[in-house]
């Protein structure tokens, strides 16, 4: 018994193939519907401007970030887009790998909020950044609300505080800060889940020496709020200009919100 086909057919059975194949690749790329969410929030050092490896750079299996569009992909370096052009290597993934290791059952998405050059009063409802162009508390909002829709907000990341190391700003960061938590957690509904804050880099302090006041904040912040955590940053080097952790940095910065989050839950 002979086979043929017809070359109207063998377009029709290409065009088959080449449906399933996309339908399948959509189908793998589809985010879970019960993540456990993280929202990544404050400045350019929590976005990440550490220099990205291209080669060892994988997509993480098991941890997932939102888009500016709200669509999710599969997680790999750089998780922000903030400023296209410089971003990098930040927190949020070695955060979310560590959380992964204690919890490989756990699924995680991030949602990437921060945005570079912003000071604490950018972070309000309606504020423009001028630098970016984003209503970065905005932006926010409705991201965290998208992402949701895929699962629950567990906890939440904060790095900020270079552009409010100034002699008049420095002294009422506190109060903002505390005023700016308040809000948030309301507004997204995360009224009990651990805020964990950063403090600035050495190099930074050492170059503005203002920024002391500022970590100084930070440090003194979890003793007066209840389910809010510190973590330090001693140690870890900048990528050359005195502002920003490099790409190893950057890790172990996120490693450290790991632990600290983790030794929250062990409690």
């Amino acid at each position: 018994m002979s086979f043929s086909l017809s070359f109207s057919g063998i377009k029709k059975m290409a065009f088959l193939v080449g449906a399933l194949s996309v339908f399948s690749s959509a189908y793998a790329q589809s985010p879970p519907d019960k993540m456990d969410l993280y929202l990544l929030i404050g400045q350019s050092n929590m976005a990440g401007r550490g220099k990205v490896d291209p080669v060892n750079n994988p997509e993480r299996e098991g941890i997932w970030v939102i888009q500016a569009d709200n669509q999710w992909k599969k997680a790999k370096d750089p998780v922000h887009y903030d400023k296209p052009s410089v971003a990098g290597v930040g927190p949020g993934l070695s955060f979310a790998e560590r959380i992964r290791e204690e919890n490989p059952e756990k699924v995680i998405g991030l949602i990437p909020c921060a945005v570079g050059g912003s000071r604490i009063d950018d972070w309000a409802p309606g504020q423009k950044h001028e630098q970016t162009g984003i209503y970065a508390y905005d932006a926010m909002l409705e991201r965290v609300k998208n992402a949701q829709k895929n699962g629950t907000i567990r906890g939440i990341l904060w790095h900020q505080g270079e552009g409010d190391s100034s002699p008049e700003r420095s002294v009422v960061y506190n109060k903002k800060l505390k005023a700016f938590f308040k809000k948030l957690r309301k507004d997204i509904g995360a009224k009990k889940v651990p805020i964990v804050i950063g403090t600035l880099g050495d190099f930074y302090v050492k170059k503005n020496p203002t920024a002391a006041v500022i970590n100084q904040a930070i440090e003194t912040f979890p003793l007066e709020n209840k389910r809010v955590y510190a973590v330090s940053s001693a140690g870890l080097t900048d990528q050359g200009d005195e502002t920003h952790f490099d790409a190893a940095s950057a890790r172990e910065l996120g490693r450290r919100y790991a632990e600290r989050f983790l030794s929250v839950g062990r409690k």
